[in-house]
């Protein structure tokens, strides 16, 4: 049986909650040294057209519907010189087509208007453009520009609270709540060590406890399946069961694009 760790609150003292916070990135980053963004792109402008697209889709269905938008429309001037039908018909699979076309025509008119079709490698400049909040700033200054950033999606907040590093529901005060807890040189790569764990192991519904890595360390243990074979057939992408040579392969260091070519799908 797998012993829990008292849950963080009137308890633990801030200073032990840092440090508890600190155990799970490390055993984070062990358990995913592979952890990159899930969004393929060559440049800073891909990355943010294809993260505005990921609002209310997967990121696997974003990676198959970038490649013809890209081809079409491969930067601002372009992109915003698009016809608006024949730009929705490009990006419908992500669902929401009417609005994001919208929002993608707006902001590569923004970009060729107020940045010379460059994107902004500041916050406060980023934040201006249509489509584009905190948390799509964030990802493109840490991935593009590298320049850190604390991404909160659903899966990043709902795993703070799981963690008890912030008790918020607001995506802007549990930025600040975790910003706190780590150096700022860890928050880009915490973004991803996080993600990856909550579309792996820590699923929304039921988070597969027996099969998590920080079973020892997080203070929500047992709010999801706890035997460990059960658990384990819940695990998704390349942690689920017979993908064992994905497992390796990632591990290895082999890139997204080498493995797509050589016909593995990263899905769950």
């Amino acid at each position: 049986m797998v012993s829990r760790t008292p849950a963080v609150g009137a308890d633990l003292s801030p200073l032990a909650v840092k440090r508890r916070a600190r155990r799970i990135h490390r055993r984070l980053a062990e358990e995913y040294p592979y952890a990159v963004p899930e969004l393929d792109f060559t440049n800073p402008f891909e990355l943010l057209i294809a993260t505005v697209l990921s609002a209310q889709t997967t990121d696997v269905r974003v990676n198959l519907t970038t490649p013809a938008l890209f081809a079409r429309y491969p930067d601002a001037r372009s992109l915003a010189e698009a016809d608006e039908t024949l730009l929705q018909e490009l990006i419908k699979p992500t669902g929401f087509f009417r609005a994001k076309a919208r929002s993608l025509l707006a902001l590569s008119t923004r970009l060729v208007d107020e940045f010379d079709g460059v994107v902004p490698a500041r916050l406060e400049d980023l934040v201006t453009l249509p489509g584009v909040g905190r948390k799509t700033a964030n990802v493109v200054l840490g991935n593009a520009f590298g320049i850190p950033g604390i991404t909160v999606d659903t899966h990043f907040g709902r795993l703070a609270r799981r963690f008890r590093w912030t008790d918020s529901d607001d995506a802007v005060k549990v930025e600040a709540d975790v910003a706190r807890l780590f150096e700022p040189q860890d928050w880009t790569q915490l973004s991803h060590h996080v993600v990856f764990h909550g579309r792996r192991v820590c699923h929304a519904r039921k988070p597969a406890c027996g099969a998590c890595p920080l079973a020892t360390l997080c203070p929500a243990y047992g709010e999801g399946e706890v035997d460990p074979v059960k658990a384990t057939k819940a695990l998704k992408y390349e942690l689920a069961p017979d993908r064992e040579e994905l497992l390796r392969l990632m591990k290895d260091g082999a890139t997204r694009r080498e493995l797509q070519a050589a016909g593995y799908s990263l899905g769950p």
